[in-house]
């Protein structure tokens, strides 16, 4: 009876596996007089339903005692914000664990659990990994009017680039706006100060259109050439292949999933002839989940992308390249025609 528990557990387990968004980590600690007593962490509500659902209709003999389980989402949720310019999230509550992504300065966050000085989080798009908890604030950051638009930003005392240096914020990051003086705005972020005007974009003066959308996204790629490849990187001080994609369609007013087959699944499927903007995607044949690439389209089959192989954004031909013309899986976009 234990070995066909363990393998109903294990089964249940097979639905979560997907350990970017998902948890289910549930073991039995003791079986007697049909009374089975589990223990162990679940995501959310749904999970432990899931779980007394499977074993009534597999076991409907056994009294199953799950009070041992904890669910780490709750109703009332305990929020975080990032209060650093950037910071990373890890698969494990350590520096020396493997970095999954970046969050910049106000990202939101949903603390779960609590290991030290570090805390299991959610981030709004439901990325799960761990978290350097000193870098994080309970005080939310104040109502973004503006998203830094340049690749980064360096942040003054004073309206002029002779101040004093207080600190920089990299592209993507969301602030407010608190007055302009010229051709600067003074700003409420990780610190207060003066940045160029030109290098915020309104969030009320993003772009609406499609044809907008495609010609901001490939504007915004350009400058971040040369930007060093970087695992888990969403900035200029490291970007991966799926942080780019990201990144651009944030400038444009767009929010996308954080990885490469995440992206694919979430987007509008399409074929060739592609249109600037367009994600092109690359893997092995089959199941999404063997995506491994993204690139964006410039139109057709030119790319940009933060490619492994040159370690950086660079431009490509997929045509021309010949493990990107044999690794290319299909294509998506989250523009209209």
């Amino acid at each position: 009876m234990i070995e066909k528990i363990d393998t109903l557990l294990k089964d249940i387990s097979s639905r979560f596996s997907d350990r970017r968004t998902q948890l289910f980590d549930v073991k039995q600690t003791s079986f007697t007089d049909h009374q089975l007593r589990l223990e162990g962490r679940v995501l959310d509500e749904p999970c432990l339903q899931i779980l007394n659902h499977s074993f009534r209709e597999r076991f409907p003999e056994i009294q199953l005692e799950t009070t041992g389980v904890r669910i780490l989402r709750t109703p009332s949720p305990c929020m975080a914000y990032v209060k650093t310019n950037l910071t990373s999230i890890h698969a494990e509550p350590s520096w020396l664990a493997e970095m999954l992504s970046q969050n910049t300065f106000g990202a939101p966050l949903e603390i779960l659990e609590e290991q030290g000085r570090w805390v299991f989080v959610r981030q709004s798009d439901g990325y799960l990994g761990w978290m350097y908890r000193p870098y994080l604030t309970e005080i939310p950051s104040p109502s973004p009017t503006h998203i830094v638009s340049a690749p980064v930003t360096l942040v003054y005392a004073e309206p002029n680039q002779q101040s004093t240096l207080r600190s920089r914020l990299v592209g993507g990051t969301f602030v407010q706006i608190v007055s302009t003086r010229g051709s600067w705005a003074e700003i409420d972020a990780n610190t207060w100060g003066w940045v160029p005007l030109s290098e915020l974009r309104a969030l009320d003066r993003l772009p609406q259109t499609s044809n907008a959308r495609r010609k901001q996204i490939i504007e915004d790629a350009v400058p971040l050439m040369g930007v060093p490849y970087l695992w888990g990187g969403t900035s200029i001080n490291g970007i991966d292949c799926s942080g780019l994609a990201q990144l651009v369609h944030r400038w444009s007013g767009l929010t996308i999933p954080r990885d490469a087959d995440q992206q694919y699944l979430a987007g509008k499927i399409i074929e060739p002839p592609f249109q600037p903007g367009d994600l092109l995607f690359f893997g092995e044949k089959g199941d999404a989940r063997s995506i491994t690439h993204v690139a964006i389209s410039l139109g057709d089959w030119r790319i940009i992308h933060s490619s492994r192989s040159q370690n950086g954004v660079y431009l490509d031909d997929v045509q021309e390249v010949e493990h990107l013309r044999e690794s290319f899986y299909g294509a998506a976009t989250y523009l209209a025609p």
